[in-house]
C-alpha cells in the first residue's frame, strides 16, 4: 500500500523529471507534426501541479493528493500531449477518490480508467503516439495486481517500453525519421520519475531555473527537422488554439466539443465540475472563441502559429546537423548550438586570462575566446563561439582594436543575428556588460553599452618590448610603460610606482570608480599593496577595487570610470 504523501512525492518526482529532460522529448517530435513542443508541454502541464502538490501536508490522503494533482494539472495542460497527460492523472482522481491509501490494483485501476478518458477525449485516436504506450502500461498493471507496488510498477514501465520502442512501426513517419513516439517518450518519463519514490527513494530534484537545458544534436535531421517529412503547406489549421472555459451553469460541452470538431481538428477536451481545457488546431481562432465564450467565460489563451513554429523548428533542425558535424570533428573548444527561439540574447567575449574569463562569465558572458594581447584569435575562432552560444542575438566584445575586424568577419559568416561591439580594451567590455538591459531591443542595447564603455578610460602597465623613444628621452628595453588610452603617459623601473602614477593621471574630478586588474606574473599580495597605494593615492570618494585577471603582458590594467 501507499500513501498519500508517497503518492504526492511521487508525482513531484515525476513532473521533475519530465521538466529536466524536456529538450529531449522536444527533438523527438514528428506526431503531430504542428505540435512541436511536446516535452515542454508535458513539462509545462505536470508542473503546474507541482506547487499545489508540495502544500499538501504529509498526512494528506491518495485521494487528495491525486485531485490536486488533476485539478492543477487540468487548469495548466498545454498542447495536445499536455492535455492527455492531465486526463492520465485525471483517471487517477476518479480511481482513487475517498481512499486513504493505494494498493496495486487501485493504482492499476486509476491508470486504465486515464487511459479510457484519454482515448475518449481524442477525436481520432491514432495508434504509435502516447496513447498507444498508456494503454499497453495499463494493461499490463492489470496483469500484475497482485504483485507489490514497486513490482507491478516495474512490470508497468516494462510494457510501456516495449510499446514505446514499437511506435516507429506503427507510425511510418517515426520509422522515417528515425525516432520514437515524443509523447509516449515524455510520459515514460514521468513514470520513471514516479518509480523512483515507489521504490522508496528520494524525490528527482528539479533542474534549476537559470538552467536551461541545451539542445543536443541527438536528433539532428530527425523529427519535425527533417525537410522530407513535411511542407509548411500541409498544415492546413494552422492556429494551435487553447483556452480554459469556465462553465456555465447548463452548459453543454459535448455541443462545444462537436463545433471544434467540425470545424478543425487535434480536438481534445477534458472538463471538471467547473473549467474545461479546451484544444484545437483551426483556420479561424477567432470562430472558435466567439463560439466558447456561449458557454461561459474564457482564460488562460494560448494561439501559436504553427506555421512559423514549423519554420523555426526545421531552421533549428537544420543547425543540429551542423552541431551533429561539429561534435564530430571535435576541432574546437566550442561546441554548435542551434538557436533556441525562447533565448533572446547570448555573449562572447574575447580576453586573455583565466581570471578575465572568470570576471567576464560571472557578468553573464556565455562563451570566451581566449586571446588579445600577444595572440589574437581568427575569424574561425570567434565564429565557433559565436555559434556555441543558442541565442537569437549574439552580442561580441572584441576588447582589442585589432580584433574588431576579425569579429565583424564572424558576424558575416553566422547563421544567427550577430552585433559586434566594437570595445577596444578589457574594462570597456566589461562596463559594457554592466549596462545590458535585458529587456531591452537588440539595438538599443547596442547603443546603450557602447555609450557606457566610450566613458571608459583603459591604463596599461607593461614593458618595453624593445629600446625605444618617448617625449624626446630613450626608452630601454625591458623597462616598465604606462600606457593611457593607447599613449605612452609613464615609464619607470618600478611597477608599483608606475602604476599609481598611472591612476592619478586618469583621476578626474567626475571619476567615481578606479579597477586594478593584475596580471599572470604579479602576485597576489603585490597586487593587493599595489591596490591599496592607489587607494591612497588618488583618495577622495572614488571606490578603488582589484581584480585578479591573470592576463599575460600586462602587469596591471587600470579601468576609470
Amino acid at each position: 500500500m501507499i500513501t498519500g504523501q508517497i503518492l504526492r512525492d511521487a508525482i513531484l518526482s515525476g513532473a521533475n523529471n519530465i521538466a529536466n529532460q524536456r529538450t529531449r522529448v522536444d527533438e523527438l517530435n514528428v506526431f503531430p507534426v504542428p505540435d512541436g513542443d511536446t516535452g515542454t508541454n508535458m513539462s509545462m502541464t505536470a508542473g503546474a501541479a507541482t506547487r499545489e502538490l508540495e502544500a499538501l501536508p504529509d498526512s494528506c490522503t491518495v485521494a487528495e493528493a491525486s485531485k490536486t494533482a488533476a485539478s492543477a494539472m487540468l487548469r495548466g495542460a498545454r498542447g495536445n500531449s499536455g492535455v492527455i497527460t492531465s486526463l492520465l492523472f485525471r483517471g487517477f482522481s476518479k480511481a482513487l477518490k475517498d481512499k486513504t491509501e493505494a494498493s496495486a490494483a487501485d493504482l492499476a485501476s486509476a491508470l486504465q480508467m486515464g487511459v479510457e478518458a484519454a482515448y475518449k477525449a481524442v477525436m481520432k485516436p491514432t495508434e504509435g503516439t502516447i496513447l498507444t504506450v498508456t494503454r499497453l502500461a495499463a494493461e499490463k498493471a492489470q496483469q500484475c495486481t497482485e504483485m507489490e507496488i514497486p513490482a507491478m510498477w516495474d512490470a508497468t514501465l516494462e510494457a510501456a517500453q516495449a510499446a514505446l520502442d514499437d511506435t516507429p512501426n506503427l507510425l511510418p513517419v517515426l520509422k522515417k525519421a528515425g525516432v520514437v513516439d515524443a509523447g509516449g517518450q515524455g510520459i515514460l518519463l514521468v513514470f520513471e520519475g514516479m518509480k523512483q519514490v515507489f521504490d522508496g527513494g528520494e524525490i528527482i530534484a528539479g533542474a534549476e531555473v537559470a538552467a536551461k537545458p541545451k539542445v543536443s544534436s541527438e536528433a539532428a535531421g530527425k523529427g519535425v527537422f527533417a525537410d522530407d517529412l513535411m511542407k509548411v503547406e500541409d498544415i492546413k489549421n494552422g492556429y494551435c488554439t487553447q483556452f480554459l472555459l469556465h462553465k456555465n451553469a447548463d452548459a453543454s460541452v459535448t455541443r462545444l466539443r462537436a463545433f471544434l470538431e467540425s470545424n478543425g481538428d487535434s480536438v481534445v477536451v477534458i472538463e471538471d465540475d467547473d473549467v474545461a481545457n479546451c484544444h484545437v488546431h483551426t483556420s479561424d481562432p477567432g470562430m472558435m472563441l466567439s463560439e466558447a465564450i456561449k458557454y461561459g467565460y474564457l482564460t488562460d489563451f494560448k494561439i501559436e502559429n504553427m506555421h512559423e513554429q514549423f519554420l523555426a523548428r526545421q531552421k533549428q533542425g537544420k543547425g543540429l546537423e551542423k552541431q551533429a558535424q561539429a561534435e564530430e570533428k571535435k576541432e574546437s573548444e566550442f561546441t554548435y548550438a542551434a538557436v533556441d527561439p525562447e533565448r533572446e540574447y547570448g555573449f562572447v567575449a574575447v580576453a586573455a586570462g583565466e581570471g578575465l574569463k572568470n570576471v567576464f562569465t560571472d557578468l553573464g558572458v556565455d562563451a570566451v575566446v581566449s586571446g588579445g594581447q600577444t595572440m589574437n584569435p581568427s575569424t574561425e575562432d570567434i565564429l565557433a563561439a559565436i555559434q556555441s552560444v543558442p541565442a537569437k542575438t549574439v552580442l561580441v566584445l572584441p576588447n582589442n582594436k585589432n580584433i574588431i575586424m576579425a569579429a565583424e568577419q564572424a558576424q558575416k559568416l553566422a547563421d544567427r543575428k550577430v552585433i559586434v561591439l566594437p570595445t577596444r580594451t578589457v574594462p570597456q567590455g566589461m562596463t559594457a556588460m554592466l549596462n545590458f538591459d535585458p529587456e531591452g531591443k537588440p539595438d538599443e542595447n547596442a547603443v546603450n553599452m557602447m555609450e557606457a564603455a566610450d566613458h571608459v578610460s583603459t591604463g596599461l602597465v607593461t614593458y618595453a618590448a624593445r629600446d625605444s623613444e618617448f617625449d624626446g628621452k630613450p626608452i630601454k628595453k625591458g623597462e616598465i610603460m604606462a600606457l593611457e588610452n593607447g599613449k605612452i603617459v609613464a615609464t619607470g623601473t618600478d611597477i608599483v610606482k608606475v602604476t599609481y602614477r598611472l591612476a592619478r593621471s586618469m583621476r578626474k574630478k567626475d571619476t567615481q570608480f578606479i579597477t586594478v586588474i593584475s596580471g599572470c606574473d604579479v602576485s597576489d599580495e603585490e597586487a593587493e599593496h599595489t591596490t591599496d597605494l592607489v587607494r591612497a593615492k588618488c583618495g577622495g570618494n572614488i571606490e578603488v577595487s582589484h581584480i585578479s585577471g591573470g592576463q599575460p603582458v600586462y602587469y596591471y590594467m587600470i579601468s576609470v570610470e
